[in-house]
């Protein structure tokens, strides 16, 4: 199977914390992403909003569009309220030809709240449950007539943060839920990304390859640390850099078949993490594993 390598500029410039790279251009997000060795990106709040504006910008890089984030509210939002808030961004999307939605459930979320220990997330309510998977499956649905899948982004801080629930999730939901697979997310969250993988290989329609630092992870449990000060001490980092098992956790989606992206993310102070070199290190150790999967890199 053929993959191909992609980053998010999350590493050039935090949309979350503007602080962090908020001065960095642009093009030198896009001139290093293509220097590194990606040939694509997905979604960053200095990107042009229009679909013309926004290919020809990546263009001159010769980088592809992705995909891009979607804070939603279903838990709270009824089907068609839901609709109308994405329908702009579904629209983008869809025009440039992107085949997959980073969606995340961020009703009540703590992962944007500095002050909250990520421990204190919000969690689902048991009766809560049944209407929310039948929600997103109509969702998920409407999305497809559009040429879009949602890919679900289970995520520090949100009601759906650990395998448990990516399990209810994907077990209560037709294939057009499909899931957006994070090795740093689960990593963080306490579970095994190669077990979630195998497990659920088949419903991947996106990935997310991050590396974790085991010493900045113990004391961010310890701690109890926010999300976010847990990101600017640096607890991920790109693949090859830190204790994940990049080849044990990929290798179920290159056996199931998988042909999308891989995207090399990791959030991180810029100041202290260079952006060019810790890309062309992700992009290496990327590659590598790849290569041993038996996947070809487009």
């Amino acid at each position: 199977m053929t993959v191909k390598l992609g980053t998010n500029p999350i590493a050039w410039s935090n949309d979350d914390l503007p602080e962090l790279g908020g001065d960095t251009p642009l093009e030198t997000c896009l001139r290093e992403t293509r220097e590194a060795g990606f040939t694509g990106t997905e979604m960053g709040n200095k990107f042009p909003k229009q679909p013309d504006a926004l290919k020809a910008k990546l263009g001159e890089y010769g980088l592809e569009f992705v995909s891009g984030w979607y804070s939603a509210e279903l838990l709270t939002r009824t089907v068609e309220e839901e609709i109308r808030a994405m329908q702009p961004h579904l629209d983008l999307l869809a025009a440039c030809g992107c085949k997959v939605m980073v969606f995340a459930e961020t009703s009540g979320t703590v992962q944007g709240r500095r002050n909250v220990p990520v421990a204190d997330r919000p969690v689902m309510e048991e009766d809560e449950w049944p209407g929310y998977l039948d929600r997103i499956a109509k969702l998920s649905e409407y999305m497809a007539g559009k040429g879009v899948a949602l890919a679900f982004h289970h995520h520090m801080g949100t009601v759906i943060e650990k395998a448990a629930e990516v399990d209810r999730l994907l077990s209560g939901t037709p294939d057009t839920v499909g899931l957006l697979f994070d090795t740093g997310h689960f990593t963080f969250a306490g579970d095994d990304p190669a077990a979630v993988s195998k497990k659920w290989a088949k419903r991947i329609n996106h990935v997310h390859a991050k590396d974790v630092r085991a010493d900045v992870l113990k004391r961010a449990l310890a701690e109890r640390w926010s999300f976010l000060e847990s990101v600017i001490n640096g607890v991920y980092t790109v693949p090859g850099d830190g204790f994940v098992d990049f080849e044990a956790a990929l290798r179920p989606i290159a056996d199931a078949g998988y042909g999308g992206w891989i995207i090399c993310e990791a959030e991180q102070d810029p100041a202290k993490a260079h952006p060019l070199t810790y890309a062309r290190k992700g992009y290496a150790h990327l590659r590598a594993t790849a290569e041993k999967l038996g996947l070809t890199v487009q």
